[in-house]
């Protein structure tokens, strides 16, 4: 494996009974002293895989406990390219792990993992030859202008009375999903995904808070390990009318708690500004017409 870049580990084993979203799946990976932790995910056909990101160069020793069992050791050679890992937030600046600056110039292809097979490949191409950098696009469908579609895959499957049910993912909507992040990951564009939305006519945005916590979980799981990946608790979420602040701080938190690598964390508004002076967030995600104001230089 290759400092700044993710790894990922598959072991064979039976389907898990009860929740296929909260395995019972951790691996700790150690190098020079430091240790990191993280959960494995269920990802379907008697999968479990386990995704890390190295930050050292070294040799790490891992061991995987719970459902599945297994221990080992690799060597992680180092990165030399400075646009290498996670974007982190440094002063007023935003860096790669590798060392580079990141100057993001960014656009919204916020519904584009839910059309159809030539619609995405044709913005693939499309970005491909663009100066985009960054862009925000959603998990959950959307139900807005420009998107009345019903997507032919969904993040989870249903019970059997026809409702959501989060402990059970759709292994095919997540490699799909994974599979534009990665492209795009490829085209040296980072991911600014957006968790919630208020733009639904499925059900999603009326998720109870124990179920938006169990989704996050198993998100967290299989994408933190991703270094493209920036964390955008919603779009709008001051529209998401069943959601207080408090349910914000609390996703804030377990977004914080369950993300090993600390991705950059920020909230975006319609009206009113998220509170950017918080801890946990990294930069401040704004949505204005007040443009002139901003300073320049």
């Amino acid at each position: 494996m290759k400092q700044f870049e993710m790894y990922e580990l598959t072991i064979k084993g039976e389907e898990p009974q009860g929740s296929q979203a909260l395995v019972d799946v951790t691996a700790e990976f150690t190098c020079g002293g430091q240790t990191t932790k993280v959960k494995g995910f269920y990802a379907g056909d008697g999968n479990y895989k386990v995704r890390f990101y190295p930050s050292l160069a070294g040799t790490y020793t891992y061991r995987v406990s719970g459902l599945m069992q297994a221990e080992g050791s690799l060597v992680c050679l180092p990165n030399e390219d400075k646009k290498a890992g996670i974007v982190r937030a440094e002063g007023t600046h935003f860096v790669y792990d590798g060392g580079g600056l990141f100057k993001p110039f960014g656009t919204t292809i916020y519904a584009l993992s839910h059309q159809e097979e030539e619609r995405i490949a044709q913005t693939m191409e499309t970005l491909s030859t663009a100066p985009f950098n960054k862009v925000r696009h959603c998990v959950f469908p959307k139900h807005y202008d420009y998107n009345h579609n019903d997507p032919e895959l969904y993040a989870f499957e249903k019970d059997a009375d026809g409702k959501w049910d989060v402990n059970r993912p759709c292994f095919a909507f997540w490699e799909h999903l994974e599979k534009q992040i990665f492209a795009l990951a490829d085209m040296g564009i980072q991911s600014d995904l957006i968790l919630f939305h208020p733009y639904d006519k499925w059900g999603f945005s009326h998720m109870t808070m124990e179920e938006n916590l169990i989704y996050l979980d198993y998100l967290l799981r299989r994408f933190a390990a991703i270094p493209q990946i920036w964390w955008s608790m919603a779009n709008e979420y001051d529209l998401v009318m069943d959601r207080t602040m408090e349910d914000w701080y609390d996703i804030e938190s377990f977004i914080v708690e369950n993300d090993p690598y600390h991705h950059l964390l920020s909230n975006h508004n319609c009206f009113g500004f998220y509170d950017f002076s918080r801890e946990n967030i990294t930069h401040q995600c704004v949505q204005t017409i007040l443009v002139q104001k901003a300073l320049i230089g």
